[in-house]
């Protein structure tokens, strides 16, 4: 069986403390070039002639097999609006809302991440244990980018200049009742600030408003859960009373926006040992991202 090539990390010319270069343009983007040849794919995959990183990111498998869907789902189920900008020349960490029963809103920002970044960076997002016992998914975890939510190996993918992503309220934000709908949930002790300190790279608040509603969860069966091994099985108005048609999720309109970046990089060395510094930009980041999803659900016109 042919082994794929591995490639290390290597950082992208970053430069400490240097002002950030220009950002792509607010509510524009970018093509993401023609489509992947799946003949050459094919070959790939006979020979092992790809690469994957330390991590098992496997970037023609996400780019062929996995982006070409999520974004027709993005483009045409979600009709996923983007607003704000990336840095270049940079690594950078995407501190999301977290919501929705299933986690289809970290697919969607994967894909306007990559979409909108002016370098078309994939999103490395950091996923909890759950995620890599699942068999496949796992896998395909991996293959994406996704890694273990680990602060060390956070520091290196940031310091390599890539773009990762974090959702501080974990399982409470995703699995959290409809009736607490875009209320954000505590965001812990601040991990991804200390991370995003010692990396030293910008922080981007990014608020998803439309996925709160695509499963209202207005229960849920935790015998079952337990069972399972699960944080919690969701009820909702469709699931599980219709079986697997309950658990597509409906269509609403989307919009993910990318606010400014917090500076984390002038801050000093040692910064991120700094309790009281990290919990009070946790709580700036918590705030920028509850105001803005505030904002965006009173403009919006409807779900729909």
């Amino acid at each position: 069986m042919p082994e794929a090539r591995v490639i290390p990390l290597r950082r992208r010319g970053v430069e400490d403390a240097a002002p950030l270069r220009p950002a792509t343009p607010a509510l524009v983007r970018q093509p993401h070039g023609p489509a992947p040849n799946l003949r050459e794919f094919l070959r790939h995959r006979l020979t092992g002639d790809y690469p994957v990183d330390e991590f098992g990111f496997d970037p023609e498998f996400t780019d062929t097999v996995l982006l070409p869907p999520m974004r027709a789902i993005f483009e045409k189920w979600f009709r996923v609006t983007v607003t704000g900008s990336l840095p270049a020349g940079t690594g950078a960490m995407v501190v999301a809302n977290h919501s929705g029963t299933v986690p289809w809103d970290a697919a969607m920002t994967a894909v306007a991440v990559h979409d909108v970044h002016p370098e078309h960076r994939h999103l490395r997002m950091l996923g909890a244990d759950l995620l890599f016992k699942v068999p496949v998914l796992a896998d395909i975890a991996r293959r994406s980018g996704q890694t273990l939510a680990c602060r060390a190996d956070a520091v290196r993918l940031l310091r390599s200049g890539e773009v990762v992503g974090v959702w501080p309220e974990g399982f409470k934000g995703i699995g959290k009742p409809f009736r607490d709908r875009y209320r954000l949930q505590r965001f812990g002790r601040g991990g991804f600030v200390a991370t995003a300190l010692r990396a030293e790279v910008p922080i981007i608040p990014c608020s998803i408003v439309g996925a709160e509603e695509i499963h209202p969860k207005i229960g849920e069966l935790r015998p079952l859960a337990r069972l399972l091994g699960l944080p919690y099985f969701p009820v909702t108005p469709l699931f599980p009373l219709l079986g697997p048609l309950g658990a597509i999720p409906l269509p609403t309109k989307w919009t993910i926006h990318f606010g400014e970046p917090v500076r984390t990089d002038l801050a000093g060395p040692g910064a991120d040992q700094d309790q009281a510094l990290v919990l009070d930009i946790a709580d700036r980041v918590r705030d920028t991202i509850q105001t803005t999803l505030d904002r965006a659900v009173a403009a919006r016109p409807g779900i729909f």
